[in-house]
Formats: C-alpha cells, structure tokens, sequence
C-alpha cells in the first residue's frame, strides 16, 4: 500500500448508493448502467495508463429506481490485507435537472484505484458490461460537481495529512494511547478470531506494517454496519477521532463475538455437538434470555403444561404427569423416547379426570315414554330400567349393579342402552368387544412396546369426554382368549364397583376412577361368559317378539324408518296389515326383527323403481309447493279439471322444490310379495309333512338366535347292531342319544317291543339317527326325550303326532329333567304353527314370562317321567302304558 497519493485537482465520479468505500478496502463492482459504462470505458478502459476515480456515497431517494448494477460477494478482510466488498454503482443521466434535485450527494468520497477491469456482453441484447476491482486509497473532498457527457465529475481536494502533519501527530500522547488502545482492541479480536475460526495469521502481520490511522479503516470496512456508521467513519478525516470511533466500533465487535460464544459454550455443555436442530434452538433460548424477551413466546411444551394444568388431575397423577413433563423438556425431539412420551402427556390432559355431564331432572314419564316410543314390548325390560332411573333419582350417586342384555339378535339389546343413556341425559359411548382376544384392548399397552395405546375404554373416554357416560360393553360373549391373555377376565376389574375406583391401565401407569361410569353389557349367550363375570352382572333376557309384537314393531317402527331411509313416503307405498302378517308367517323365523326389515326394505326398493320410472316433472310456479296426490293421474287420464289439495311440506316427506311428482299409489299385494321377495320360505305344513312317517319326532331347542324347531329322524338296517350319528353333534348330544338307546333298550319288555323284534332288539340291525340342517353344529342337553320319542316310533312304526314338538333330558332311569330357554323355545314352537307342546314338569315356573297371547294358541303338556312324555306324543295315548311295570 503505498504510503502517500497525489490525486489530481478533477475525477470522474462514480456514486456508490447506500454504502461507503473506506480506503484500504476493496470492492467489486458490475457497471450495466449507460452512465456508468460510459465512465468505465472513457476514464479506464481507454487509457493505456489507469487513472484515478472517485467514489461518492449517494443515498437513495424514494422517486430512483435502483439502476443496473448487481453486488457480488467478495472474500473477507481476516484473510487478506484489503477488504473486498459488496458494491454497486449508479449513473445518473446529466440532462435531468429535477433528478439532480432529489439525489442527495455526500460532500467527502474516496479515490480508487482499479486492480482488475475485464468486459461483457449480454446475450441476446447485446448491452456492454464492465466489471471493475477497485482498492481505496485516501479521502477527498468535493468543492464542485458537473457532469461530463452522461456522467459526473467533481473538481476535488484531498483530505489526506502530510508526512510532516503525521510525524507530529505521532508525537501527541493523547494520539498514542488511542493507538496503544486499538492495537490491544484488535489484537483481543483477532486472538479471539483465530482460536474460533483458526483464521488472523496474516491479519497479525497488518499490525506491525500498516500505520494505525489505516488500519482503523481496514477494520471498520470489514463489520457489517449501519450506513450512516460508515457516513460517520468516513468524515473522521483527523487520525485521533478515526482511532477513537474505530476502536468503539471493534470493541462492540468483540463484545458480539463473546456473546456469542458465551451462549454456545453454555449450550455445548448441556448437549452433544452432533444434535445441531437442538443446538439452535438452545442458542435461540439463550439469546432470548440475554435480550430479556423469553416470556412473549411460549412453545408447545409450555402450552401443553397449561392444559394438564386445566385437566384437573388428582394429586398423585400431577405428581407423576409433572415429573413426565419435566423430563421430555430436558430431551430433544430426535430422541427415540421424545414422541412417546409428548403423546402419554397429551393423552393425560385430554382424559376427563373431573369433567362430568350435568344429568337432567329425572322424569320417570318421560323415561317411560320414551321407551315405549323406541321399544314395543318388552315389558319386564323396561319396568327394570325405570326401577333402575328410580333408584339413580332418589340416591344419583348409588353404585347400581351392571345390567347385561342377554337375548338374540335384533331384539333391541344396543337400542336399550341409548335410551337409558337418553333418559339420564349422559353421554353414550360404545365399544365393540366382538372377537377380542388380547388382553391390552381392555388394559393398554405397556409404554415400554413400540406402538403402544391405551386401552379401549380409555380411549373411550377421551373421545367422550366425560367421566360418567353410559358404556356400552358390546357382544361380552364373544370375547376370546390366547397367549395375550384373557380379556373377559380384564373385565373383571372393570365391572366391579368396589375396585374400578382405581382402575389402573398399563399404559397410563396411573388409577382411573371408572365408578363414574354406568355400564351396560349385551350378549347373545350366557354360556360363553365366564362365571365370574357373570357374578357381577345382572342378567336380563330379551328371547324375543311374538308374530303379534312383530306386527306392531313393523307398523309403528319399521316401515316409517325404511320409507325415509329411501325416499318414499305414505303417499307412494302401502303396506296392509295383512302383507306384513305374510312376510312374518312365511319369510321370516327369527327372534328379532332384522331380517323382517330387510324384507320390508326390499319392497320399499321395488316401490323406488316404480315411482322413478313414472315420475313425471312439472315446472311450477315460483313460490308454489310441490303437490302430490294419487288421484292425480287418474283425473289427468280422465281428461277432466284437476282438483288438487295442498299438502303441507314437512322435513321428513320426499319434497323437492318447484316441481311436483305424478305417482300412482303401490299397494302391497301377495302377488309383489312373491314378485319381489321370491317363493314363501317357510310353511306351516312342514311340521305335518316330515312327521308322516315313523321314527321322526319334533324337538325344540335353543340357539344364540332364539329358539328353533329341531326334527330327528330315526332308520334302522342290516348291520352289526352299532348305533350312528350324524348331523355335526357335540359330545353331549352324543351321549343323550347313547342314553336314549339305552332306555329303550331296557324298557322294551315293559314297552311291548320286543313282541315284534326280539328281546335284543339291535340283534343284526343298526340304527342311524340323524339331526337334519348338518352344516348346523348342535349340542346340549334337552333333546333326550325328542331322541326316546323318535326311537319308540321307529321300533313300533306308529308316527308321532305332528302338532307336537318337546323338550326336555333325561336320566337313565326315565326321569324327566328340567330346561332353559323355555320361552324362545315356546315362540319357535309359536312360529313354526305347533300346537301342542310337552315340557318337562319341573319347568311350569318358566311359563310366567310367556306371553298370554301365545299360551292361548298353544296346549302345554307336562311330563315327569318318560312315559308321559310318550303318552302326549302319540294318537290315542301310549298303549303299552298299562302293560308297563314301572
């Protein structure tokens, strides 16, 4: 750098916008600007010797546009003697006046020398470019500017002190304390520098060879400072004002830089220098903490703390939530554990520990109504339900016991428990146990497992977000159990008022109070459902509906949901008391009513078609109502005046707007009935037509679908006097139908039997009984009589009445023992049009809960022994009887 500069009296100006050159720095700029093109070509492409130019900080004024010239990022001063820098230039065009006006030129440049000038042209304007390295050299100061062509020139004066001028400053005490003082300033920085970014080798080498009052210069040029920061350093022509603004602006400089370091070295002691997304947030906490400011923004962690605030958790579950929380915001969000554990605390917040829906004002009335309007029937159901909302009333905080629906499907079991849900104003949530096998459906997950949840009735109760709804525990019967465990025996736990105070899930890890809770369960069986949760239930049977409560269950409930479930309403179909009886009689013998409304919906489908097919649209006018009427299409077809009435729209009729629908009335006949739902399925002849021949007899059982009609069905033939099975048998279906051989066997002295065949009378013969519907698996043990029955006909081939089906087992001493099931067994005996129906004697008590409608269509028969059972069976009594010695 040379020590002094003669600058000549004038020099073509280059202004430099919003950014001052201070000597010893450089700069790379790319002139694109006409003007500025026009200076670079003239003033130093040109001359074979480089001159000198000037550059003056203009600032910019909000009427300039920014003219053609880009900054391009130079190299830093730490690792050169200069200091490269962003520049950019403007040429402003001479011949405007008002914009010399607004431009605002700063009285005091630098002169610059260039180092390096190479030429372009852009494609495909073909518009000359220069870019140019200039390196400043010493101050100036402008006494007159003016333009030459179509840029500046200034007549200058140069601000620079003389060797002799310097040499006494040198000498000033107050002059070298300020040198001792930026000297150590910048040699703390440059130390500091060089330990962080292992850079400042050649930087030491400025201080030793460089005067002082330059490198003050050197170093301010390579901060990033304000403009009118560098205004200001710029207008420091006196040595000891330029030492002494220098040294503040380093010692600011430095100051940053400990700061800096300070919070990264505060951070890189907590964490690992590889966690760099941690490292930055911990950087950005740090930074707000030195500016004081870290209360405005709160983070998710800090939300998440207040809402388990708000979640109202009890003491000992805020302890262990807290010591949680405090944990996850000591870990970073890649750690394994992070995620894991943000949803165990979310799922803490969210359950409702205290949160409870208000019950509204018991009203029994309404109770009963409004299970008399979802429910025909079912009268014993809901007399316990409304002994059970009576008891919630008098004492709302009773531990009532768990009622179970038990019955077949389609009966209303679901239905019962959202109306007691509706009646207590609750909530009602429910869970599906219906081939559950794993024991954490019930209980959770332990967290330790990846992918681990909650449990379902924890869940639950997230989604519901109360802690006293109405729990429906669905199909408890068919849960199973493997090597994950029992969940029926999980339930245990949970339906036991005395424990689910603190029912403890494996994923939360913390007691739940579940005694909030009402809990409904529903099965189709009771045999399934272990003894011990049985115990803590109270079984209630739903067997299901009579012909006539079907009849009314279809009239009142059903067809009005199928015809809005598909568009039509009473106006397009209708559907006879007297079809709806067909439909019961002869296409369905089910318990429930899902198959009868299937039936029903297929007709409401047909009559869809049909209204489809005939419908006709006719504008009408605006503001008018759509009008239907089945008198319409014959008036239209009359050729007469149509007399319409206007039938008030209501939100449940098919209506659409602005227009109106010419349908025909469809009644239901017989001939749709079997046009649509195909031949009649069952028939009442059926009975008759299979117990025509000996060895046939009519048996009732019980099934997870309601009572049934069983036929058995007993040959012999040539053989080796072995007795056959078929019909997918249980074990003890099996051993009934041994013990019936037997009987016979032994009784048939007594019985007259052995006048025709022989005293043995499998001698050379086998039997085969069969239980018909083979893909059907049948077991229990009420079909010993039935099997007796179908035996004795076979041996003495004497046909059993038709009009008669039984029920009952017996021992091997004749004996007839008692049955469950008695009433699904009367309403399939009901439906299958039986007429008389021999029980057991010990079951007479099971007739209270048949209907009187039914007893009064049917003969119930009582038998004690065996021979009873015989005498009701056949025509004219048994005949043997009075020849038997038993």
């Amino acid at each position: 750098m040379a020590e002094s500069v003669e600058l000549p009296t004038r020099l073509a100006i280059l202004p430099f916008r919003n950014k001052v050159l201070l000597p010893g720095a450089i700069i790379r700029i790319r002139c694109t600007s006409p003007s500025s093109v026009k200076l670079v070509e003239q003033e130093l492409w040109q001359k074979e010797e480089k001159g000198l130019i000037g550059i003056l900080p203009v600032r910019d004024a909000l009427e300039i546009k920014s003219a053609g010239t880009t900054a391009s990022q130079g190299t830093d001063i730490l690792d050169q003697s200069s200091k490269l820098q962003d520049g950019s230039s403007d040429s402003l065009k001479s011949d405007t006046k008002k914009q010399n006006d607004i431009v605002h030129w700063h009285n005091r440049g630098v002169a610059a020398r260039p180092l390096h000038l190479s030429r372009g042209v852009e494609k495909p304007s073909g518009r000359v470019t220069y870019t140019v390295v200039l390196e400043g050299l010493c101050r100036f100061s402008v006494l007159e500017l003016s333009t030459r062509g179509i840029y500046h020139t200034a007549r200058i004066s140069s601000l620079e002190m003389t060797k002799t001028e310097m040499e006494q400053i040198e000498q000033d005490p107050d002059y070298l304390m300020l040198s001792r003082q930026f000297k150590a300033t910048a040699m703390e920085l440059i130390s500091l520098l060089e330990l962080k970014q292992k850079t400042g080798g050649r930087t030491k080498v400025l201080l030793d060879n460089v005067p002082v009052h330059k490198l003050a210069d050197i170093f301010v040029a390579s901060f990033e400072i304000s403009f009118e920061e560098q205004l200001s350093m710029l207008d420091s022509v006196g040595p000891k004002l330029r030492l002494s603004k220098a040294t503040e602006l380093v010692d600011r400089h430095l100051q940053s830089i400990r700061v800096a370091e300070k919070i990264t070295q505060k951070v890189e002691g907590q964490l690992s220098k590889s966690q760099k997304e941690f490292l930055l947030r911990q950087q950005m906490r740090a930074i707000k903490e030195e500016l004081g400011d870290n209360e405005d923004d709160e983070d998710d962690l800090v939300a998440l703390e207040r809402k388990m605030q708000k979640a109202g958790m009890p003491p000992n579950v805020w302890k262990h939530a807290h010591r949680e929380l405090r944990r996850l915001k000591k870990m970073q969000p890649q750690q394994p554990g992070y995620n894991s554990s943000r949803v165990y605390l979310d799922l803490l917040a969210d359950l409702p520990w205290q949160k409870a829906s208000e019950e509204i004002e018991m009203d029994l009335r309404a109770a009963q109504k409004r299970l008399d309007s979802d429910h025909y029937g079912l009268v014993k159901v809901k007399q316990r339900i409304i002994e059970y909302l009576a008891v919630r009333k008098l004492k709302p905080d009773a531990r009532g016991p768990v009622l179970c629906f038990v019955g077949p499907p389609g009966v209303g079991k679901t239905s019962l428990a959202s109306s007691i849900a509706a009646a207590l104003g609750r909530k009602f949530i429910r869970i599906s146990l219906g081939g559950v096998k794993d024991e954490a459906d019930i209980r959770g997950h332990r967290r330790t497992y990846v992918g681990s949840m909650p449990g379902r009735l924890i869940d639950g109760l997230k989604k519901v977000a109360v802690c006293n709804p109405v729990m429906l525990l669905d199909e408890v019967d068919k849960t199973g159990s493997d090597v994950r465990g029992d969940p029926a025996s999980a339930l245990l736990e949970v339906l036991d008022p005395e424990q689910n105070k603190t029912f403890n899930d494996h994923y939360l890890n913390v007691p739940f109070d579940l005694s909030k809770v009402i809990f409904v369960a529903t099965a189709n069986r009771m045999q399934p459902i272990p003894p011990p949760l049985l115990d803590r239930m109270e079984v209630i049977e739903l067997p299901g509906y009579t012909p006539e409560e079907k009849l009314q269950i279809a009239m009142k409930h059903l067809i009005p949901r199928v015809l809005l479930q598909h568009g039509l309403s009473s106006v397009f179909i209708e559907i006879p008391e007297a079809m709806v009886k067909l439909i019961i009689q002869r296409y369905t013998r089910e318990a429930g009513v899902r198959n009868l409304e299937r039936n029903l919906a297929a007709l409401a489908r047909a009559a869809a078609v049909r209204v489809v097919e005939q419908e006709q649209v006719v504008p009408l006018n605006k503001g008018m109502q759509g009008i239907s009427t089945p008198l319409l299409e014959n008036r239209l077809a009359d050729g007469t005046g149509v007399e319409v009435d206007l039938m008030p729209m209501s939100v449940n009729s098919q209506n659409i707007s602005n227009t109106f629908r010419i349908a025909s009335l469809l009644v239901v006949d017989e001939t749709m009935l079997e046009k649509v739902l195909g031949p009649p399925r069952f028939d009442d002849s059926e009975a008759a037509e299979r117990v025509a021949s000996p060895g046939v007899s009519v048996g009732l059982v019980w099934t997870a679908f309601g009572g049934e009609v069983q036929f058995v069905e007993a040959t012999e033939m040539v053989g080796k006097g072995e007795l056959h099975l078929t019909g997918q048998l249980g074990d003890v279906i099996k051993e009934s139908a041994q013990i019936a051989l037997t009987w016979v066997r032994a009784r048939a002295t007594d019985l007259r039997l052995d006048a025709a065949k022989g005293f043995n009378l499998l001698e050379g013969r086998d039997v085969h009984i069969h239980f018909p519907a083979g893909a059907v698996p049948k077991d229990g043990p009420s079909a010993g009589v039935t099997l007796v029955t179908s035996l004795v006909s076979l041996f003495t081939q004497k046909s059993v009445r038709s009009d008669t089906a039984m029920t009952g087992e017996m021992t091997l001493r004749g004996l007839v023992l008692p049955v469950g099931g008695v009433k699904d067994k009367i309403l399939a005996a009901h439906r299958y049009g039986i007429k008389r129906v021999i029980l057991p004697e010990r079951n007479l008590k099971d007739l209270v809960e048949v209907p009187s409608s039914v007893l009064a269509n049917l003969e119930i028969l009582l038998a004690k022994r065996m021979e009873d059972v015989l005498e009701h069976a056949f025509d004219g009594g048994c005949p043997w009887r009075q020849h038997s010695k038993l």
